[in-house]
């Protein structure tokens, strides 16, 4: 097992558009359902997987293109050290005060870390200033059982154990 990191920055306006943030459904609307159901299915099936939006559903992540994948671990506590980095570099733009307080970021972080000892996924959200929002996910590959099924998304690139962070995210991203 290995966890891929992402993390996403922007206006929480744009993270609140939800129809862009879930996965089709497996099956389009019937043949002579209304007009307006099928154009907006069209629309998310056409945009959920190119979109750098994150996902209502942590695992979804794994659905998205491998461009978004900021790093990969197959250690815990490598992947927990990326996200102490990403809070640390995010911590000071927080609009609480309290999520602030570095205590309270260590302590987040280990409870991450115990998360992913045991394969789960680890998502946080915070508001920043301006108002904008982050969002930062770890998110377990292969999924465990009982799990709907993902690709992983490195599954023809590099191998799992790939320290590496990936490309630095960009605007909106």
């Amino acid at each position: 097992m290995h966890h891929h990191g992402y993390v996403w920055t922007g206006p929480k306006a744009r993270f609140d558009e939800e129809a862009l943030r879930r996965p089709p459904y497996q099956e389009p609307p019937p043949a002579g359902s209304h007009p307006e159901l099928a154009r907006r299915y069209r629309e998310v099936a056409a945009g959920f997987a190119d979109c750098d939006l994150p996902p209502l559903e942590t695992a979804d992540w794994l659905l998205k293109p491998r461009s978004l994948v900021r790093g990969t671990w197959s250690a815990p506590g490598d992947a927990a050290l990326w996200l102490r980095e990403r809070l640390a570099e995010f911590g000071s733009r927080f609009a609480s005060a309290a999520d602030r307080e570095p205590h309270r970021l260590e302590a987040v972080a280990r409870a991450a870390e115990a998360r992913l000892r045991w394969g789960g996924d680890v998502s946080l959200g915070h508001y920043l200033e301006r108002p904008a929002f982050l969002s930062l996910a770890l998110v377990a590959c292969p999924r465990g059982p009982g799990a709907r099924h993902r690709p992983c998304p490195l599954a023809s690139g590099p191998p799992p154990d790939d320290p590496g962070r990936g490309p630095e995210p960009g605007p909106g991203g």
